[in-house]
């Protein structure tokens, strides 16, 4: 089973220096890691959509 990720919260005020030198930012890891997020989540929703389509199929035969 995979591990459920916990929705990512955006760094804070003054996790940024705003300055746009730094590479990685705080901002481009927070982004990466909310896109893993969602892709997991959209992945959930269609696994769980599937299984009620199944039960549907299964208690109508």
């Amino acid at each position: 089973m995979t591990k459920l990720l916990a929705k990512p919260s955006p760094p804070a005020d003054d996790d940024c220096c705003g300055g746009g030198a730094c590479n990685p930012c705080v901002w481009d890891y927070y982004y990466a890691e909310r896109k893993k997020w969602r892709l997991q989540q959209v992945t959930l929703k269609a696994t769980e959509e599937q299984k009620i389509q199944q039960q549907k199929l299964s208690v109508n035969n």
